[in-house]
């Protein structure tokens, strides 16, 4: 019995193999000698050459047919071959749910550790700086985790992003730090009047150094804490400095913040300083320091929480908007090179530079807890005064009513004001 093996080649047949008695004998077709060998196997292909394996994963998604590797991790060996290994379950779930964090429905009562991973994770995909569903998911982290998501936010100087994600800034809750300074945001900004919502009613520490305000600013700011008692009543530190607008009759509406341990007026459009200083010692004990206060640098106030890397991404994409300090200086030399007069551009400088202030315009206050124990004596003293005041006629009786009415009693606007609560 014989049989032969087909070859690649045709015409050459290949070796003709006979079995007798059991045994299995090649035949020499030239010779027509039959040897006793038994035959060397020949190596076995399982593929043709040219055959390649391709790994393709979400094939039902026919709009975007692309490889996904993100499944796997690779890595090299110590020889240099690549070598991929399959991700955990848990992290195949972190990225699907991060891809579509936007429709998350709640977050309330999930575990803090593994919230913490899943903001991560949108986060270095970029969720948060999309208009609409970066909002509504970042409302659903804000809501849950509160002071976790940011507890302390630096604006300074960031006006820019102000105007770009006010709805998200907005969304923060439970901050205790707050640095809107060099902002220009002014009296009527809606982020000012988010402010004494009971959303932030956490803030310590509010920093408004040169941003417009006026008296109307301070009412406005002043007016739910009050009268309800409510807003920024646990406020402990408050810059108001560089803001010229504000007079002697706005420091009156400071008095309602009784936690206040530190306030900064300097560069404001006060006319009787003397008298300013008397009246914040005497409210809301509050004494004139001769020297700068470490409370109020600003380089102590820093962006913390979940969201630190989320705030830089929108800084970074607010200041794609403005030339780039390369373009001005390549501008400036040209302009040397062809002998042109360079025109003047100044750049919008913070007043937080300017650090060569003099001493009689530093007016920054501390609540001391030595002035503290002498204050019932103080206080006996103005009622002294007070009480010697009401024998010198009826003239003089019937204006201190009036005076104090002006504190006390609430205006038409007061009221307006109050109602969009």
């Amino acid at each position: 019995m014989s049989y032969s093996l087909k070859s690649e080649n045709l015409l050459d047949r290949g070796p003709i193999y006979v079995r007798e008695h059991g045994q299995l004998y090649t035949v020499d077709q030239d010779s027509s000698i039959v040897n006793n060998s038994t035959p060397e196997p020949r190596p076995f292909r399982l593929f043709s050459k040219g055959f390649s394996v391709e790994l393709c994963m979400n094939r039902e998604d026919d709009s975007a047919r692309k490889e996904r590797t993100d499944h796997f991790i690779f890595t090299y060996t110590k020889e240099g071959n690549l070598r991929y290994s399959a991700k955990s379950l848990f992290g195949l779930v972190l990225d699907y749910i991060s891809d579509n964090v936007d429709h998350i429905d709640s977050l309330i009562g999930f575990p803090e550790q593994i919230a913490e991973k899943l903001f991560s994770a949108a986060e270095a995909r970029q969720k948060f700086k999309e208009p609409v569903t970066g909002l509504r998911a970042l409302q659903k982290f804000t809501e849950a985790y509160g002071s976790l998501v940011l507890c302390s936010l630096c604006l300074q100087n960031r006006y820019l992003v102000i105007s770009e994600k006010l709805e998200e800034i907005k969304s923060f809750r439970d901050l205790t730090c707050l640095d809107l300074s060099c902002c220009k945001l002014g009296d009527n900004h809606e982020l000012l009047e988010h402010i004494t919502k009971e959303a932030l009613s956490s803030v310590t520490r509010l920093l408004l150094k040169d941003n417009c305000l006026s008296d109307a600013g301070l009412r406005k700011m002043t007016a739910p804490v009050r009268v309800m008692k409510r807003g920024l009543e646990n406020l402990c530190v408050l810059d108001l400095s560089c803001n010229p607008e504000i007079t002697d009759r706005g420091i009156g509406y400071l008095f309602s913040f009784k936690k206040l341990n530190y306030l900064d007026i300097s560069k404001t459009g006060l006319k009787d300083v003397k008298a300013v200083v008397q009246r914040l010692q005497t409210q809301i004990s509050l004494v004139h320091s001769k020297v700068p206060l470490k409370e109020f640098d600003h380089s102590n106030c820093k962006t913390e929480g979940w969201a630190e890397q989320t705030v830089l991404q929108w800084e970074q994409l607010a200041m794609k908007t403005v030339r780039t300090k390369e373009t001005l200086k390549s501008r400036t030399a040209a302009q040397h090179f062809y002998g042109k007069k360079c025109r003047i551009e100044e750049p919008v400088t913070c007043t937080l530079v300017q650090t060569n202030a003099k001493a009689s315009e530093n007016l920054q206050f501390y609540k001391d807890e030595e002035q503290n124990s002498h204050f019932p004596i103080l206080k006996k003293e103005a009622a002294a005064s007070h009480h010697l005041k009401k024998t010198k006629g009826l003239t003089e009786q019937e204006r201190e009513p009036t005076s104090k009415q002006k504190h006390t009693c609430l205006t038409m606007e007061d009221w307006d004001l109050l109602d969009t609560y």
